[in-house]
């Protein structure tokens, strides 16, 4: 639960916080989809999703700074990731929404901008990958590089000694997807703003089994600052020792370093289970062996040095890979993150934080199936960003005292939640008190079959057409087996606007649902009178779903009522209890 100064945090930084946990949201689940079946150049991927999110999203909130702070929000929220704080992509989401920011901005938020945000952000995967293997094997694989560049050169008959062509074309390359994302985005954010997001729609089986809230696994790991101090000195010596002595020092202090990490953090050891890691180990110890031996003519003591200098850099590379593994889970402890909490230039920082960390298990739970994103990854990314200005809804939401008092009145479907309501609503009306809102009774045929609902508005008294078995139009919405009436839900909607419901004393929702819990329906609505109303209401909810409902809008004042063991006179007597009238 988000405390009272949290009301305190700027525009900028909410909006933030909503753009980093839609960015974040991609991140954990697509990312740790693509790294658990080992997908390649899944880093291009993720960093598609992130600039045209950053793009659209721009588009529809032209707000100075949003870019940057909403990489560094989501950056941090990598801690929540399986492996701990990861530093690798941490700095890659965080450079990227700093080139993106820094270029939409230069360019007054043109298409220029965005193109030219994309190539960087993109091309900043190439440089990092670069920058990660000098610092992982060292300088000698600039050299192994060289070398390589030389044999090909060989091999191919061509010579022209341009070290930078291979690295050139790639960057090319890069360039060319990041405009593509930007492009991609840049669309995506106008047509959003042209134009509503599309209704979803839920057939039986997800109506009967609603998506329930991420979790994250909690295993628990005694922190130490001291450890985290350790841990920099053994790394920052055992690379010494790799440079400045003998291979026998150096293998051994590692060995015993290494055994020491192992010890204390599991699960560094890891990414040295991969198969890859040690085709990579192969292919560099070999490739060392073969270009460094070319350097002199004593052929078998060259071999030799060449392997030495393969297996140095190797053993680097499990030295880095498994330290800096050590490090980050470390750099998890609470002590730390609450230091830069406690600090004062970084309170909106650090609100904007727990918004997002408390925001993103209903954005995971609200994403479509894995399949599905990968059938319609365009679709899916035209959704995930049209419920941004939604999210931002029910961010705003936990900000708001709860004033307002709300029964709620559970049921399975036929148990009699709308005729219990309606009698509540005769008895209510006879004490003169003034009822808003919409009720939904069931229609049934010549055989006395369930065929349907419409929808009433209680003040008016005006009636429509809501759901029936058979589709209204192609491409009607639907909940389960009934397909729904967009004019229908149009009118519902505009009866439940706050400004409607002013001269009332009390608003009724029949039913707040399924299709509610997945943002739709009623949702936005009910938000809004959440937001600028303190009237009592009456909600018809799905048994079984009750708790979601409370938790999704953060409800305090509430009393539950089970159709099947209430008498309608409780509630009434409840109700005007609170109104005063008796």
């Amino acid at each position: 639960m988000l405390n009272n100064n949290q009301s305190n945090i700027n525009e900028v930084w909410l909006k933030a916080s909503v753009l980093g946990c839609l960015w974040a949201s991609s991140e954990i689940v697509i990312g740790s989809f693509l790294h658990n079946i080992k997908v390649p150049f899944s880093g291009i991927i993720l960093t598609f999703i992130g600039i045209v999110l950053m793009t659209s999203v721009s588009k529809i909130w032209p707000i100075k700074g949003l870019i940057w702070r909403s990489g560094l929000i989501c950056a941090l929220m990598k801690a929540i990731s399986p492996s701990a704080i990861i530093i690798g992509p941490m700095i890659a989401i965080l450079a990227q929404a700093l080139l993106m920011n820094i270029s939409i901005y230069t360019f007054k938020k043109t298409l220029l901008g965005s193109l030219i945000g994309g190539m960087l952000a993109m091309s900043w995967n190439l440089f990092q990958l670069l920058a990660s293997y000098i610092i992982i094997y060292g300088t000698k694989m600039i050299e192994l590089y060289v070398k390589l560049s030389h044999l090909t050169e060989k091999i191919i008959g061509y010579h022209n000694n341009n070290y930078w062509a291979p690295i050139l074309t790639l960057l090319f390359i890069y360039m060319i997807i990041g405009m593509l994302a930007a492009i991609i985005g840049y669309i995506i954010g106008n047509n959003i703003i042209k134009s509503p997001v599309t209704i979803k729609r839920l057939n039986v089986k997800q109506v009967e089994k609603i998506k329930t809230p991420f979790n994250k696994t909690n295993n628990y790991f005694k922190h130490s600052i001291s450890w985290l101090i350790i841990n920099f000195i053994l790394l920052i010596l055992i690379l010494t020792l790799i440079t400045y002595t003998n291979t026998l020092y150096w293998m051994i202090i590692g060995t015993l370093i290494i055994a020491t990490w192992a010890l204390r953090y599991k699960n560094s050891l890891k990414k040295l289970t991969k198969p890859s890691f040690w085709l990579a180990f192969i292919i560099i110890t070999m490739l060392s062996a073969l270009l460094f031996s070319q350097m002199g003519n004593t052929l078998q003591k060259n071999i030799t040095l060449g392997l030495i200098a393969g297996l140095q850099m190797n053993f680097r590379a499990i030295i880095m890979i498994i330290g800096f593994s050590a490090i980050s889970t470390e750099l998890g402890n609470k002590k730390i993150r609450n230091f830069f909490i406690q600090k004062s230039s970084s309170k909106q920082l650090a609100m904007s934080l727990e918004v997002a960390f408390d925001t993103l298990p209903q954005i995971i739970a609200n994403l479509p199936k894995l399949t599905e994103i990968f059938k319609k990854p365009l679709t899916i990314l035209h959704q995930l960003v049209a419920q941004a200005d939604f999210w931002l809804e029910q961010i705003n939401l936990k900000y708001i005292a709860k004033n307002n008092f709300i029964i709620l009145i559970e049921g399975s479907k036929g148990e009699g939640k709308t005729s219990l309501i309606n009698d509540i609503i005769y008895e209510l009306q006879n004490k003169n008190t003034k009822i808003g809102g919409i009720l939904a009774p069931a229609i049934y045929n010549n055989k006395h079959k369930h065929c349907g609902y419409d929808i009433i508005d209680l003040k008016s008294k005006n009636r429509k057409e809501l759901a029936k078995e058979k589709p209204f139009k192609e491409n009607t919405p639907f909940v389960g087996n009934y397909y729904f009436n967009e004019t229908a839900i149009a009118f519902g909607k505009e009866v439940l606007l706050p400004e409607n419901l002013q001269d009332v004393d009390i608003i009724i929702i029949d039913e707040v649902g399924p299709w509610e819990l997945e943002n739709q329906g009623w949702a936005k609505n009910i938000n809004l009178i959440i937001k600028q109303s303190n009237l009592p209401m009456i909600w018809a909810v799905r048994r079984g779903i009750t708790q979601k409902i409370i938790d999704k809008w953060s409800l305090e004042k509430t009393i539950i009522f089970d159709v099947t063991k209430t008498d309608k006179y409780q509630v009434i007597s409840t109700v005007l209890r609170f109104l005063n009238k008796i």
